[in-house]
């Protein structure tokens, strides 16, 4: 039998009240890949906010999402009753008092909701009220083992536990792994019985009364040309698997050299099976070299070690390991599987690949910013940033590990963050606004360009947008931006003061509302008086600009001068100045006042255009 792993979502922590989703809130970082889920208007900080509460629930609960509710759990009941049919793949409920004292696995007991339980209360310092006959009796769930193990039969458990509460005997057949989790138990077992636990890494293809566990005991080590297929790579490690009569089941990971850390074929490998890549240095499979089958010095001058397939898989299980399969190998890519004793941590193994975002968070408030964002320090082992920037996301970044530097160091700051992802890190580099306007995701790029460093060139690298400061300004105003715009900075510290003159005279001319970051400085007072004065040769004196100072944060304040008004005393660094084109206007209505341009809608209902 040979399934493939099952990929659940993470929890959706649903909250109906504000304790309930300052609670869900605080469990967040514990329980990876979970999301909190407020009631609108009565649980703010949450990731997604929904109206019809029983409509929500019963939509996550049809999906396979996993629902930890923090309420009565009558309320559960009620809401998914129409929906609850089949014990057998719907997703755990669990129940979370809004104190934290109580927490009650409701349905998926053996899918994840016991072991859920236990954690929560773990961290709330409550009681997990687990019913399940088989985890009261023993402490385990048959059909919810630890991690590395997985289970091919899950309808398999159901007899078995029957038998080990009704006293009945019940066999151990272990041919792979560690099964002390289950011998050190109170569970009784025999050398027979009708039922069996089989503990193997093989495949078995007739498992009648017997319960298959597979324990991740399996290392596959692989190796392939520059820009191998994918396909040809998971044909050879499903075939060697196969083949070899060993269980997909029961691979820990896929590893490879670390040159290979970008290679598309070992990743799209490793996701075939549900594992994570892995990845060591020369010297760590060259270290290997008298515990392989087949050294190869072409490899060794190619590479820097006398294997990588084989190689790879030996390191990954350890001196203890042992070589299951040689190396096999296809037109363009080479395979080699090794055994552990017990089960593997991958994430003990070698190194992952890099990976770095270069996050936008928006101006200041979390309100702007993007769940994409989110995600992204959620996600990651290590935060880079302004110290300031990373105070404004501190409730996503507790317990990471930080590296904050001053303002004025941007080179350093994006060196740091490549660095540390190159050691196999998740790495998010953190920027105000967006990051590609005005921030590190372009140094970013340009190091990469200048450096040509071979552990960067091999990082997973990805910029994630956020709202730019010209943008939460004009929301804020209204639509200044609403027909043609363009930026420019005033800062002549890295462009020439001729340059930016140059674009100025362009805005000008060219009748664009304009954004202008970094107005003034200690030094530098002229450049926005200069800047006032171009724009005056091109657009009336009464033409709007807005001044927008600390947006997003408790100290905001929006102002609207004329633009013959503008003045440096009136900005500092802290201020966005948006100056309107000649057709911007001003309207108020009552106590309201908003900024917008035209785009002709106007005229065109006119009959002008």
């Amino acid at each position: 039998m040979t399934t493939q792993p099952e990929v659940n979502q993470g929890p959706a922590l649903v909250a109906l009240t504000q304790r309930g989703c300052d609670l869900a809130r605080t469990l967040r970082s514990h329980l990876p890949g979970s999301s909190v889920h407020g009631l609108q208007g009565r649980a703010d900080g949450a990731d997604e906010t929904f109206a019809a509460t029983a409509k929500h629930l019963r939509n996550l609960f049809s999906s396979g999402r996993p629902v930890i509710g923090f309420c009565a759990a009558g309320i559960l009941i009620r809401a998914l009753a129409p929906v609850v049919g089949n014990k057998k793949t719907e997703p755990a409920v669990i129940a979370v008092s809004e104190d934290g004292a109580f927490v009650v696995p409701l349905l998926g007991g053996h899918r994840g909701a016991n072991r859920l339980a236990t954690i929560i209360a773990r961290v709330t310092g409550g009681a997990a009220a687990i019913t399940t006959a088989g985890e009261v009796r023993f402490g385990f769930g048959l059909d919810d083992p630890p991690p590395g193990w997985r289970v091919a039969n899950r309808n398999g458990a159901k007899p078995v536990a029957a038998a080990l509460l009704a006293g009945d005997p019940v066999a151990l057949r272990v041919e792979a792994g560690d099964p002390s989790w289950l011998t050190d138990s109170d569970a009784v077992f025999s050398d027979n019985g009708k039922e069996s636990i089989r503990i193997t890494d093989k495949i078995v293809s007739d498992s009648d009364h017997a319960l298959v566990m597979h324990p991740a005991v399996l290392a596959v080590g692989v190796g392939c040309e520059r820009d191998t297929e994918p396909d040809e790579l998971i044909k050879l490690v499903r075939g060697t698997l196969q083949d070899a009569g060993l269980s997909p089941l029961s691979v820990a990971c896929v590893c490879s050299l670390d040159l290979k850390e970008d290679e598309a074929a070992v990743h799209a490998a490793a996701a075939s099976l549900g594992v994570s890549a892995r990845f060591f240095t020369a010297a760590e499979l060259e270290a290997q070299t008298q515990r392989l089958a087949n050294p190869s010095d072409a490899v060794f001058k190619a590479v820097g070690c006398h294997g990588v397939a084989e190689g790879a898989a030996l390191a990954a299980v350890g001196g203890s390991g042992t070589l299951r399969v040689e190396k096999k190998t296809s037109a363009r890519a080479t395979v080699a599987v090794a055994r552990a004793p017990a089960s593997l941590d991958p994430f003990g193994i070698g190194r992952a690949r890099g990976v770095l975002r270069v996050v936008g968070i928006g101006p200041g408030t979390a309100d702007w910013r993007t769940p994409e964002a989110t995600r992204a320090l959620r996600a990651a082992s290590d935060v880079v940033g302004y110290g300031l920037y990373l105070d404004l996301v501190a409730d996503e970044i507790t317990g990471k590990a930080r590296h904050a530097s001053n303002l004025s160091q941007e080179e350093d700051r994006v060196r740091t963050a490549l660095d540390l992802a190159a050691e196999g890190r998740t790495v998010a580099l953190i920027c105000s606004g967006d990051a590609g306007i005005y921030a590190l995701a372009s140094l970013c790029f340009e190091l990469l360009d200048r450096d040509d460093n071979g552990a960067w060139n091999r990082l997973d690298i990805s910029v994630v947008p956020g709202v730019s400061a010209f943008q939460a300004a004009a929301a804020r105003i209204g639509a200044p931006m609403g027909h043609d715009f363009c930026a420019v900075s005033l800062s002549d510290l890295l462009t020439p003061w001729a340059d930016i003159e140059k674009r100025l005279q362009a805005a000008g001319a060219g009748d664009f509302v304009t954004a202008l970051y970094n107005p003034v400085s200690r030094r530098r007072r002229v450049h926005l008086k200069t800047a006032r004065d171009i724009f005056l040769k091109h657009r009336p004196a009464a033409t709007p600009v807005v001044l927008a100072r600390n947006l997003g944060r408790a100290e905001e304040t929006i102002r609207v001068i004329a633009l013959s008004d503008l003045t440096p005393d009136q900005v500092d660094m802290l201020t966005l100045v948006v100056v309107g084109s000649s057709r911007t206007r001003v309207v108020t209505r009552g106590q309201s006042q908003w900024v917008y341009t035209p785009r002709g809608y106007g005229d065109k209902l006119d009959g002008k255009n």
